[in-house]
């Protein structure tokens, strides 16, 4: 799996692309539903709406511990964002380009997981370069969201594991920062951010299939 660095960066790109696609709207907030909603249209079909609001809904719980500024945004039932880039979503364009890549790296890392680097790049490089989103909203008349870990049973239990695994991959990290002659360890605290993802990823596919039910 690549790298949290390169998958920052790839999501830093994507979100400047359609910047540059329509520079009459440079509102970055507006490039990241671009990005959002093309990564939606296309990523739905290997593994449904359903899943595609569960992967987006984990992507978000995850990026709004990482940016406050998140914390009104909504996943919407067919996997639509609510309350990004509307009127009460206002920040400088700085603040604002962190935040889209946060929200797009996260669901980029959650679908290298799922789906390997080769099929996810294989998806996104298909995808048109410009899409029109048709609504902020969801238009649907669907008011039900998933706004973060809401899972029952041992799902909420398992995805709880999976962030402490996350803090303990950040932990070692900073400690390779702090010291000289443990650059090995870096490596070890990738494959526990992987293990992490892996345990996101089970975690939602199979709670939406109705969990441990037999």
């Amino acid at each position: 799996m690549l790298p949290p660095s390169m998958i920052r960066d790839w999501a830093s790109r994507l979100i400047a692309s359609e910047v540059d696609a329509d520079p009459s709207s440079a509102q970055t907030e507006i490039a990241t539903l671009r990005v959002y909603e093309k990564l939606r249209r296309q990523l739905c079909a290997p593994v449904g709406v359903d899943g595609f609001q569960a992967l987006a809904s984990r992507a978000l719980s995850l990026a709004k511990s990482q940016s406050p500024r998140l914390s009104a945004v909504q996943v919407t039932a067919n996997g639509c964002l609510r309350g990004f880039g509307e009127n009460e979503f206002r920040l400088d364009t700085d603040e604002d380009g962190e935040v889209g890549i946060i929200l797009i790296a996260q669901l980029l890392g959650l679908f290298l997981t799922l789906l390997g680097e080769a099929a996810t790049v294989r998806l996104i490089e298909g995808a048109p370069l410009q899409i029109e989103v048709k609504a902020k909203l969801d238009t649907t008349g669907r008011s039900n969201f998933a706004t973060g870990t809401s899972y029952f049973g041992p799902f909420e239990d398992i995805l709880l594991e999976a962030d402490q695994l996350r803090n303990v991959s950040e932990r070692l990290e900073t400690l390779v920062d702090k010291h000289v002659g443990i650059e090995e360890v870096m490596s070890v605290a990738g494959n526990i951010r992987n293990i992490a993802t892996v345990l996101d990823v089970f975690t939602l596919i199979r709670s939406k299939a109705g969990g441990s039910q037999r």
